[in-house]
């Protein structure tokens, strides 16, 4: 009996639309205790919201533009998701990568996305002022432009919640790059409502 209704459980969230994450480290839980991270923060306020969705969480520490966009065939292919969370582009920046490169690849995952079904979300980052004015600002404005020109949804900056606090340097590892598991709430604070539009317009 019990086994029959863990397979009806597994059937159902097997059943269950897909929200496909596909980040970097900031999504991949860098430095922190597993499940702590935002994603597995979503997926609690998920349930807790009792939305039948289910998370799958591609991200890599250290992806990439270009990587996320050689994977994503293959993983729209496998979990065919109904909605597509991309947070890359830091690390584009932080190796810095031509500008165009980054918004040429996030234009590309974002209409594959969208042809295969999936609504998508792109979640934006920005620069720290030592990486110029200039560049930090065509880079943080590219996330917008790409969302406008493919019309998908956008947070602008995805640690809007606390790095331009005064007191930003408690939410940070030491690298000063990783957010902490204290942050982690707020990041999701910054993303639920657009996720919220997303699992609303189905």
């Amino acid at each position: 009996m019990a086994g029959a209704l863990a397979a009806l459980a597994g059937s159902a969230m097997a059943a269950s639309p897909v929200l496909l994450v596909l980040g970097d480290s900031l999504s991949a839980e860098y430095g922190l205790k597993r499940g702590t991270g935002w994603v597995s923060l979503l997926e609690a306020r998920l349930a807790q919201e009792k939305l039948s969705v289910r998370v799958v969480n591609a991200s890599i520490s250290g992806e990439t533009t270009s990587g996320g966009r050689s994977r994503l065939p293959a993983l729209l292919t496998q979990h065919q998701p109904r909605y597509v969370v991309i947070e890359l582009g830091g690390n584009d920046a932080l190796r810095g990568l031509p500008l165009a490169m980054t918004r040429d690849n996030l234009g590309w995952m974002t209409q594959a996305s969208r042809q295969a079904g999936a609504r998508v979300l792109l979640v934006g980052m920005q620069l720290p002022p030592n990486y110029g004015r200039d560049y930090g600002e065509r880079f943080s404005e590219l996330f917008v432009q790409v969302a406008r020109q493919h019309q998908s949804a956008v947070v602008p900056f995805f640690l809007q919640g606390f790095a331009s606090q005064p007191d930003a340097a408690r939410y940070f590892q030491p690298d000063r790059i990783h957010p902490t598991e204290e942050a982690q709430p707020l990041m999701l604070a910054t993303v639920w409502p657009e996720i919220r539009k997303l699992l609303a317009a189905r």
